[in-house]
């Protein structure tokens, strides 16, 4: 049936062509007129100069070129990729710049669209590169390292690098040409996925080999030499990997945080072995060893030297550094608690002044040896105490070694008073003012050259003003929830701080020049003391004189002058005089002795001398005073008392 009617109506069909051959003739004469009618204006408008209609469109029109990313033929190692990207880059930055054309948003989302899809493709790619050169690269190794323990470092470096940068270098202009427009966001984020890839790929390739170089000088090499072969061999490695990813991304390179996640995890292979050793470490000597090598060696020496390519390597050696320095502060702080502030003394610690007598035979004929003091001759505690500041003054931070040096100074200080008590019991006072002079002297000239401050500012909580403060709220006299008085409870439990400073190098000071006084007395009156005794007892007989009342419970007569008191006579003040000259000549040149054997240096001596020389004359020069007022020439003949320039000459033959 269908094909019947379908037989009927063929003669109409003629008719009905003719009808739509005449639409389409009018249709392509109304577009010539069309196209007549644009042409004219596109020429005016060219002629006219205000708009390039040509050099508009040709950036629309390359939409249907862009479209060849779409081919599946293209790819980024074809010629065509990147003059098709930048003609690209270049499309979307005048579709941006000129949102006023018509389909302007429209065209700007379809190229941003197709430089996604760009980018895609050369992310992929450098993937593929960046595997395939990893492929062959641990292929090599295998093929390097087959029946050995481990591939050899020349090895090492021609496989690890030189391969990979002959696989890898087809991503090489592609790399360029990313660089060169780091500028813009969309480029500046696929770079830093490339550099991404590219870190995880060389650290598959590297972290084993690395690992495996450290623990093999881990098992043969000692801590210091670890530390510094590590650090050798990681600067290396830094200092390569730089060079190939300055290959692959040359203007990248300057910045070091590129590299980070690859260099980070390679640095953290030595830290991770160093630190169970440093932590378990208790030489002094060691530790401050290792911070000359990582400070001085390492840090301002080779990282500087060898400049950015190493710098990745920085963090990690400050942080083994504090960690260094950490164990040295405990260790410092241990070794003076146990073996300076509760040091055990020994009878040979305390055998003075036989010890000082002994290094004397010793050093004799060495002029250098007599006039300075021996570390032999130290007290064991001050000797540990100033080689322990001198290890520690250039390996700690200024603030950590001023704390260490305060309770250092402190504790030798209490220590050697400690043990200038137990000398004077066991030999002589004089041998434990002279053991404490001595000591004390020693230690502050050495902590001198310490450019620090020994003051130390302690702060402290008191609560001792609360008990009053509740013991008056309990009596009702205060309120808790008064807020407006001075003894409301924020007022009241409000603890106060108190402040403090000990400062050891003066308390240093204060206790050496309270030793001195105490010695330049002990000595006065070792030597003059009947004169002292005698000037005393003449002053207290002029006062009784001069005094209106007679004193009757006085011991002396006052009613008699001063040469017919019974203390005063001429026979007994000759006798005091020879006895006076007696210590002079036998007493002090003992002491003088003494202490040349405990000061060795003579101008020590010479200033701690000078004070006796000077109470000496003096007390000698008022005797003489009175001698001359009170007594006749035959009992100033009879006494015998020494001339002030003769005793002046006596004396200082002596120092």
């Amino acid at each position: 049936m269908i094909c019947k009617h379908n037989i009927k109506r063929l003669p109409s069909r003629p008719k009905l062509c003719m009808m739509h051959v005449k639409d389409l003739y009018g249709l392509r004469q109304n577009l010539d007129f069309v196209k007549d009618q644009l042409h004219f204006m596109w020429w005016d408008w060219e002629h006219d100069g205000s708009v390039n209609i040509s050099g508009c469109l040709c950036y629309y029109l390359q939409w249907q070129i862009a479209t060849q990313f779409y081919a599946s033929n293209m790819s980024v190692g074809s010629a065509h990729f990147l003059p098709l990207l930048k003609r690209l880059d270049e499309c979307i930055s005048y579709v941006a710049n000129n949102p006023q054309y018509a389909d302007s948003g429209v065209y700007l989302v379809k190229f941003r669209q197709l430089q996604s899809r760009a980018l895609g493709m050369v992310r992929s790619h450098v993937l593929s590169v960046l595997k395939n050169a990893a492929s062959q690269v641990q292929i090599a190794i295998k093929e390097n390292a087959s029946g050995k323990a481990a591939i050899s470092e020349g090895a090492e470096t021609s496989v690890l690098y030189v391969r990979f940068k002959a696989a890898a270098n087809e991503m090489k202009p592609v790399m360029e040409e990313i660089e060169s427009r780091s500028s813009r966001k969309e480029y500046s984020q696929i770079l830093a996925d490339c550099h991404r890839l590219y870190c995880e790929q060389r650290l598959s390739l590297v972290k084993a080999i690395v690992q495996q170089r450290i623990s093999e000088y881990a098992k043969k090499e000692p801590l210091a030499s670890l530390t510094r072969s590590g650090c050798a061999y990681l600067m290396q490695v830094c200092q390569l990997e730089h060079q190939l990813f300055d290959h692959f991304f040359p203007s990248s390179s300057a910045e070091s945080s590129n590299l980070a996640s690859l260099v980070d995890p390679l640095c953290t292979l030595l830290y991770d072995t160093l630190r169970p050793k440093l932590i378990h470490e208790a030489d002094l000597d060691l530790l401050c060893e290792l911070v000359d090598i990582l400070k001085t060696e390492v840090l301002e020496e080779q990282l500087v030297r060898r400049g950015e390519s190493v710098a990745g390597l920085r963090p990690t050696v400050l942080r083994i550094l504090a960690d260094v320095r950490e164990r040295l502060t405990f260790r410092a702080q241990t070794h003076v608690r146990d073996e300076i502030a509760n040091y055990f003394l020994s009878t040979e610690d305390l055998d003075y002044p036989a010890k000082l007598e002994h290094a004397a035979v010793i050093g004799a004929g060495n002029e250098a040896a007599d006039n300075s003091d021996t570390v032999e001759t130290f007290y064991p505690p001050l000797e540990k105490t100033l080689s322990c500041l001198t290890k520690l003054y250039r390996c700690l931070e200024p603030a950590i070694f001023t704390g260490l040096a305060q309770d250092s100074v402190g504790v030798c200080s209490t220590s050697i008073q400690r043990a200038s008590k137990l000398i004077a019991k066991k030999a002589s006072p004089m041998d434990g003012q002279l053991f404490l002079i001595k000591h004390l002297l020693i230690l502050r000239e050495q902590i001198a050259p310490f450019d620090i401050e020994f003051a130390v500012t302690h702060k402290e909580l008191d609560f001792s003003h609360l008990l009053e403060h509740l013991r008056r709220i309990l009596r009702g006299q205060a309120s808790i929830f008064d807020w407006t008085r001075s003894t409301s409870l924020a007022r009241t439990f409000s603890p106060r701080v108190l402040e403090s400073q000990v400062d050891a190098k003066k308390e240093l000071e204060k206790n050496l020049k309270t030793t001195c006084e105490e010695f330049i007395m002990s000595v006065t009156k070792l030597v003059v003391e009947p004169m002292l005794s005698f000037v005393t007892k003449v002053t207290a007989v002029k006062l009784a004189l001069s005094s209106s009342g007679r004193d009757k419970s006085s011991e002396y007569d006052n009613s008699k002058p001063i040469k017919h008191q019974a203390f005063a006579s001429p026979d007994k003040l000759e006798g005091l005089v020879q006895k006076v000259d007696t210590a002079i000549a036998q007493d002090l040149p003992g002491v003088v002795s003494k202490m040349k054997l405990y000061l060795r240096n003579p101008s020590t001596r010479l200033i701690l001398f000078k004070p006796i020389k000077s109470n000496i004359v003096e007390a000698h020069a008022q005797v003489l005073s009175l001698v001359k007022s009170e007594y006749s020439a035959e009992d100033i003949s009879k006494i015998g008392i020494r001339t002030l320039s003769d005793l002046q000459a006596r004396l200082d033959s002596l120092s």
